[in-house]
């Protein structure tokens, strides 16, 4: 027997879920007067920060769902989740439930026939993956932003989702008006040209620190580290390069290239989905890229710090991308500019964006222009957990289906191919491919490690 599988023994027997198997019907007295039939069942993947403080919680406010398993290869967490479930759902009806299952491996709760549905909540290097298996197992899937962590990983997904069937909702709640409205006002006001021609657009992000050495530590008994890396390659535990041990807290792993881009993906999926959709832009992408970046030379944090990218689309219009701007998307016009950002944030521990208003522009009387009959309508979400949860009864499109939210994490991609080329590249949105520069293309996938690929095990 390999060490990884007596890891993952150790790890399914301390979460007493060897022979792990799943309530074939839940009474229809438990979840009130829904019938379960009508009810989606879901499995959560990934049991940190974001699952528990935003993707949960927004899930199981809506009666027609609900929770039944959460999954994550850090037993500990998988035990937090499940007596998370297990008090909401108690609460809920007012007496003890104690209902929720725990699985170490994400197949195996895909494999259950009782779930109709999977949030995937996993760091970076664990999305597109997972979600790919969990269409071809026949799930509706949430996926948290940004979509994948290379551009050759995100169009395999969106393939494997359009050949499917299946609903895949990007976590993009810029889309959806709950909390935000103004990200869909400002982007229907852009698009029936209420600042003229749309010129250019600058995005501001928000940035992360450089970190210090951090040497190896022993592997925790709870964590399944080899299921953790995934397919990105071995290297050492250390806490720091992971998620805290002993809290929910913002993890390490966010400010690690190995696992994903920074924040020009972190946030940047969400401003530049914002961009492309006020320039109806969501199924394509710059032609053009270029800028530069600082990196940390010393310590376990390497991800991008300082940094100012740009971009041009084949109408014309130009992006910028830097931590200098003010957070969130300023589109600007030849008759003016429409600001648009946060005026909350989703987590506690999400950076702030500032004590400023959530939608500004070059003139008030923008703002207040009425769209009229036979001008551009956006898709109306109302709350993007609620948005998907509509689908997966309609089979409509969710508001950030998969294509788009791939084009989004492109984009962001491509900003950061030419933060590391430090030079100007030629990009085909139809074929997503640089033009002319076998460099650069080297940068659109990573070598997926055997046993944790798209075509293994699923």
């Amino acid at each position: 027997m390999t060490g990884k599988r007596i890891q993952r023994r150790r790890l399914l027997q301390g979460l007493g879920v060897a022979a792990m198997g799943f309530p074939a019907i839940v009474p229809s007295t438990v979840f009130g007067q829904n019938a379960p039939s009508n009810r989606i069942n879901v499995g959560v993947i990934g049991a940190g920060r974001i699952a528990r403080v935003h993707d949960m919680p927004e899930t199981w406010k809506y009666d027609h769902a609900q929770i039944l398993a959460v999954c994550d290869v850090d037993s500990k967490r998988v035990e937090a989740g499940k007596a998370l479930i297990n008090e909401t759902y108690s609460k809920k009806l007012g007496r003890p439930w104690d209902g929720a299952v725990g699985y170490g491996d994400y197949r195996e709760l895909l494999a259950s026939k009782d779930i109709d549905a999977v949030i995937i909540a996993t760091p970076d290097h664990q999305h597109a993956i997972p979600a790919v298996h969990a269409v071809r197992a026949g799930k509706d899937v949430y996926l948290q932003k940004p979509a994948a962590l290379t551009i050759a990983e995100g169009r395999f997904m969106a393939d494997a989702v359009k050949a499917s069937g299946r609903i895949l909702q990007i976590g993009s709640q810029q889309r959806s008006l709950n909390p935000w409205p103004q990200f869909h006002r400002a982007c229907e006001l852009v698009r029936n040209g209420r600042i003229g021609e749309l010129k250019h657009v600058e995005i501001g992000l928000p940035g992360d620190p450089a970190g210090p050495e951090a040497p190896p530590m022993p592997v925790p008994p709870n964590l399944d580290y080899d299921a953790w890396l995934g397919s990105t390659p071995e290297a050492y535990y250390t806490e720091m390069r992971v998620h805290p041990q002993a809290s929910f807290d913002r993890p390490g792993w966010l400010r690690c290239e190995q696992f994903g881009a920074g924040m020009i993906t972190g946030w940047g999926a969400h401003h530049v989905d914002t961009a492309h959709w006020g320039m109806d832009m969501e199924h394509s992408g710059p032609v053009e890229i270029w800028g530069s970046a600082e990196f940390p030379t010393s310590g376990l944090w390497n991800v991008h710090g300082k940094f100012l990218t740009h971009a041009r689309y084949a109408n014309g219009v130009t992006m910028d991308i830097s931590g200098d701007f003010p957070n969130g998307v300023k589109f600007i016009g030849t008759k003016g500019w429409i600001f648009v950002t946060r005026d909350g944030g989703v987590t506690a521990s999400d950076p702030a964006a500032g004590a400023v208003k959530g939608l500004t522009a070059s003139d008030p009387k923008i703002l207040t222009s009425v769209i009229g009959p036979g001008e551009v309508r956006l898709y109306r979400s109302e709350e993007q957990h609620g948005n998907w949860l509509d689908s997966i009864r309609t089979r409509k499109a969710p508001v950030a289906p998969a294509e788009t939210g791939h084009r989004a994490c492109s984009t962001c991609l491509l900003h950061h191919a030419a933060m590391k080329t430090g030079r100007r590249l030629k990009w085909d949105p139809v074929a997503e491919r640089f033009i002319g520069d076998d460099e650069a293309n080297a940068l659109l996938s990573r070598p997926q490690r055997k046993g944790h690929s798209f075509s293994e095990a699923a």
